[in-house]
Parts: C-alpha cells; structure tokens; sequence
C-alpha cells in the first residue's frame, strides 16, 4: 500500500479548510490543520477525522506572522520529515465599506493575511517540495475568490484585489515550478454558507443573496472543497496554473 500523503490546510478549522482537511482525510492524506485562535474548533475537526479512522493534527499559526509560518512547517518537518501538498486556505475580510472609509490599518492587515501569508506559506511549500531543493514535487492549491473578479465596489474591494493578487501569484507561480514537480492551482469559492459572512457582521448574506445567484442557492463548503481535492489529485495530473471556479455560475 502507498504511504499516505501530507497535507496541510491553513485556515483548517472552519468553513471551507474544514471541509477539505475531512474529505482529504477520507481520500486518505494526513492532515495538517492549522488554526490561529479557536483551539477547540480546530481539535473538533481533528477528532472527526480521528473517528473515521483518518490522521489529523492541529498546528497553531497566523498566517500573517513569518515567524508563526516558519513554525508551523517546523512542525511538519518534525512530525513527518515531508509535505505532500498545500492548500491555502486562511483568509479574513472585514465589515462593508467604501475604500475612502478604509484605514490603512485595515489594508495592511488584509493583505498581510490573505496576500503576503499566502505567499510566504507556498514559498515554504517550495522549499520542501521542488525537485530543485530534493523534494519529490508535491501540490499547492489556493484558495481564492469570486471577488477577486467581481471586485466587491462598495463592499471589499481590499479583499477583493488581495485575492486577486494571489490569482496572478497562482498563474506565475505554476510556470515557475511547472518543472521542478509541482502544480499550483486555485479555486474561487462564490458566496458559500459559512461563518465568514459573520465576521463581517452579516450572517445571513448568503441567504439574502440567493435571488440574483443563478442556481437560486448559495453553495456548501463541501462543494468547494471537492473542487479543491480534484485539484489535489493525480486525475488533475496535467492541470496547472488554473483556476476553478466554484460560484454556482457568478
């Protein structure tokens, strides 16, 4: 039997990275999840995995600290001296408003997390799985959004270009190392029922949203993140720099 795979999903305790870090578990990875504040969140996922008889563990990190990123891919070292595959995950998004109502304070911290942290974490992934530095390759897909084509006017048009930055950092990034073992894709989730829309102080978006989606619904986050382990993959064995949308049509 093939020795199982190492995943690790940043932003692994909710929402999407939940839902991926427990399919990929079913598919049979061992399964990094990474949170930043909800340790109970994060053991919860850890124990359904457990459950169903997969191999999970949670690895405290913020994304938007080099040195909490550097850590947690210690960790991995540690544990399994390997790291099959990344999906990055972590986000934040912040209430509705206007670019000229934003702080720079707000700015910097979008981008820190959702551009920089995202960079930082695949530039770590590299370097463990290009052929260049003796890995034996590996899998990165990112996860995007819907916005980042949209672009959220009036809304989150800082969330909206730090996920399109990683949009352009996806398609370059896959020709960079499309030769050293490699594939970098992404997804762009649309709007998804998950507690994201919370955070940004309204919970029920989704279900407000669901007359001008063309499916009449707002999607599930496992929907994404069967996107997402088709990505992951050997059917996707010739898929890179792509980006797949998961909007149900918008």
């Amino acid at each position: 039997m093939a020795e199982r795979k190492i995943l690790l999903v940043t932003g692994g305790s909710r929402g999407i990275g939940a839902s991926v870090a427990r399919l990929a578990a079913k598919a049979g990875y061992r399964v990094g999840v990474n949170f930043v504040s909800d340790a109970e969140a994060a053991a919860g996922v850890v124990r359904e995995i457990e459950a169903e008889g997969g191999e999970a563990f949670a690895i405290r990190a913020d994304v938007g600290d080099e040195k909490d990123i550097l850590a947690m891919f210690e960790a991995i070292d540690e544990r399994y001296g390997r790291l099959d595959a990344l999906v990055n995950n972590a986000g934040v998004v912040d209430r509705k408003s206007r670019l000229d109502e934003m702080s720079a304070a707000r700015l910097r911290r979008i981008m820190t997390v959702n551009t920089v942290g995202t960079i930082l974490c695949t530039r770590e992934a590299v370097r463990r799985m290009s052929t260049r530095h003796g890995g034996k390759g590996g899998v990165i897909v990112n996860v995007s959004s819907m916005a980042a084509e949209l672009g959220s006017p009036s809304l989150y048009v800082d969330y909206a270009a730090s996920k399109g930055a990683v949009d352009t950092f996806t398609h370059g990034l896959a020709l960079e190392v499309a030769a050293e073992g490699i594939r970098v894709n992404g997804v762009r989730p649309g709007i998804i029922e998950t507690d994201i829309h919370a955070s940004r102080g309204e919970p029920d978006w989704p279900r407000e949203m669901t007359s001008v989606l063309p499916m009449q619904r707002a999607g599930h986050p496992d929907e994404v993140a069967r996107a997402v382990l088709y990505l992951l993959s050997d059917d996707a064995s010739y898929v890179t720099g792509s980006i797949l949308n998961v909007s149900g049509g918008r």
